[in-house]
């Protein structure tokens, strides 16, 4: 699923979790996508769990900073086996709340919005 060469990209990849989980300043997980798991190169659900899911040892082994992040909805027990209120650096309530408005945003300003806008009540954004 990664482009054939990173080269240049100024990132390094990991086979499994457990390669990073300790070093990295965020884990941000991914809802895998069952409806694609017939595909040859998609794993089972088994083995994606053992390589990528976020077990209860995994999150222990987190740094004291890292953040948590997934953007819903959570498949319990494949992606997220831990329960993530129980992460201290677990922000994923927070980039829900938030994920509307930054989409948003983000629109906005692709397609060429202004950041002196009038908003629908007359007041300047």
């Amino acid at each position: 699923f990664l482009p054939s060469s990173l080269e240049g990209w100024g990132v390094t990849t990991a086979e499994s979790l457990d390669e990073v989980i300790d070093v990295v300043d965020v884990v941000y997980m991914l809802r895998i996508q069952r409806e694609r798991m017939d595909a040859a190169q998609m794993p089972s659900l088994r083995e994606y769990g053992s390589l990528f899911a976020l077990t209860p040892e995994r999150a222990a082994r987190m740094q004291d900073h890292a953040l948590l992040l997934h953007p819903g909805p959570i498949n319990r027990g494949v992606e997220m086996v831990v329960d993530p209120s129980m992460v201290p650096g677990s922000r994923i309530l927070q980039q829900v709340t938030n994920g509307i408005s930054i989409r948003m945003a983000v629109l906005f300003s692709l397609l060429g919005g202004d950041a002196t806008t009038t908003l629908s009540n007359g007041a300047e954004s």
